[in-house]
């Protein structure tokens, strides 16, 4: 299992999904657009400002590292973290309200499981038909 908080919210270049460097399928994931869109903002830039986004380009694939493979362990896990960087506050307030569910739930066993029902139960189950 992956522990590092911080590799999760990271920007990378994703050269698997990536034409060139793989900078504008990083930026894609990152915040959750679509990549050709960032591919024709980035290609409407360069007409634009083709210095600048040239260079800023250059440079992006040069420092940005690129994705590990194994950056997330599984499908939810990476669900999770896609929608963490899209909107942290309202992923921590979802986190919440599960974890609230959970030890709502895990209190209601802990009452049942030390009561003198539980105990009955126990007994009537364990009679011999």
């Amino acid at each position: 299992m992956n522990h590092e908080w911080g590799r999760h919210n990271m920007l990378y270049r994703d050269t698997d999904n990536g034409k060139i460097a793989g900078v504008c399928a990083g930026l894609a994931d990152y915040f959750s657009w679509d990549v050709d869109a960032v591919r024709i903002a980035t290609i409407v830039a360069a007409i634009l400002f083709s210095v600048a986004t040239v260079t800023l380009y250059i440079a992006a694939a040069f420092f940005l590292p690129k994705k590990p493979k194994d950056l997330y362990d599984n499908q939810t896990e990476e669900q999770y973290w896609r929608k963490y960087r899209k909107s942290p506050k309202d992923t921590l307030a979802d986190t919440r309200y599960r974890f609230r569910k959970l030890e709502r739930k895990l209190s209601r066993m802990e009452a049942y499981v030390t009561s003198d029902r539980y105990h009955l139960d126990q007994e009537i189950r364990n009679l011999d038909p």
